[in-house]
């Protein structure tokens, strides 16, 4: 599994290097790359979108985007044919051994949401209050989480705002120099870049970063989803067998081990001959 993560992630990166390469190649086509730099504009745009930033939320919550962020980046996340097989396992495990047997598995387990289950799961909580517990879970994470990608896609508002005022600011500069060449050509460039640097920022890192903790969250969730489903049949003792069909319910049809039957089972099955079909 970590390898398969590891790949996955190469080829993301991979995937990053060769289209940031390809960008900055547009850039370069049609003159010299610094050009596009211009300390006065950058400054506009940085430092006005960060004091926007700054007294729209606080120092905390802007905090708990980066973890969330380094979280995403640098955690890997468990794939859900993996999870299914530890649920299997731990349904396994229960039959033969009780539920206290959990205990154990309580300890070792990474995953801060499997633990909470299995927690509940040990003290001997009731179905519905383990549902309503879990899902008390579910419905806070994914508030912090869509609070997290409110903050970058609030940063990305403001940067595009932050170039236009930098654009103005040079415009002003230049009605102000006209007749002298010198103020007007210093002024081109603060009002041609403040426009860029305010659409790259916000285009080509926080909308994708606001995506991606989208993405990750709804990963995140089915995951959960999947854990509390099996936790409570777990504590419904049901058959392992059918609590694996019913888990391969969350997979895709690819991803998922048990084969289709076969439509000549079927047929045996529930007594169907082509007669029948014919008389239909």
């Amino acid at each position: 599994m970590i390898l398969k993560m590891n790949f996955f992630k190469n080829k993301t990166m991979l995937g990053v290097i060769l289209s940031t390469g390809l960008f900055l190649l547009g850039f370069l086509i049609h003159g010299n790359l610094s050009l596009y730099f211009n300390i006065s504009g950058l400054l506009i745009v940085c430092g006005g979108s960060l004091g926007a930033t700054l007294i729209s939320f606080k120092v905390e919550q802007i905090k708990i985007v980066g973890k969330v962020l380094l979280s995403n980046y640098h955690r890997p996340i468990m794939r859900e044919p993996d999870i299914i097989n530890i649920l299997i396992d731990l349904s396994i495990r229960s039959r033969m051994e009780g539920i206290l047997s959990l205990q154990a598995q309580e300890n070792e387990t990474t995953i801060l949401f499997l633990r909470r289950a299995l927690g509940c799961l040990v003290d001997g909580y009731q179905i519905d209050q383990i549902r309503d517990i879990l899902n008390t879970e579910m419905y806070f994470f994914r508030l912090r989480r869509e609070d997290s990608e409110r903050v970058l896609r609030t940063i990305a508002d403001y940067l595009p705002a932050f170039g236009i005022i930098g654009s103005i600011v040079g415009l002003i500069t230049m009605l102000g120099g006209i007749g002298d060449t010198s103020v007007i050509l210093t002024a081109i460039p603060i009002a041609l870049t403040s426009t860029l640097y305010g659409l790259i920022f916000a285009n080509f890192f926080f909308l994708p970063l606001a995506a991606t903790v989208k993405e990750r969250t709804n990963q995140e969730l089915l995951l959960q989803k999947i854990i509390m489903e099996g936790v409570i049949a777990i504590n419904s003792e049901i058959n392992p067998v059918i609590l694996k069909t019913k888990l391969e319910s969350f997979l895709t049809p690819s991803e998922r081990e048990t084969e289709l039957v076969s439509y000549a089972k079927l047929k045996e099955r529930f007594n169907i001959s082509r007669n029948d079909k014919d008389n239909a």
